[in-house]
């Protein structure tokens, strides 16, 4: 069974769970952020082009893919917190967990 958040399996990915909150935080603040997921909506996967391509010679093994502004930024990983703040230049409070 799969989620909207790309979880697939019965054991929860840490990471796809830290991105998947970090994407839900980003939206609520007004960064638009699109996110596709190969089971969910594999014509998404088709369409793009880049993607399309870096499937047809790297095969799904090089998902995830982070593409900002039609560049590719990194492949085989998702992005860290970190990362996500330096590339959309936003402060890293963004992304923070407030534990009450």
């Amino acid at each position: 069974m799969c989620y909207s958040t790309g979880v697939c399996a019965p054991a929860v990915n840490p990471d796809l769970l830290r991105v998947s909150t970090a994407l839900n935080k980003l939206n609520k603040k007004g960064v638009v952020v699109e996110r596709d997921n190969l089971t969910a909506n594999p014509q998404a996967f088709v369409d793009n082009s880049i993607i399309n391509k870096l499937l047809n010679s790297d095969g799904v093994e090089i998902l995830p893919v982070t593409i900002l502004d039609g560049e590719v930024i990194k492949t085989k990983q998702f992005l860290t917190n970190a990362e996500f703040c330096k590339l959309l230049e936003i402060p890293e409070e963004y992304l923070k967990t407030k534990i009450n």
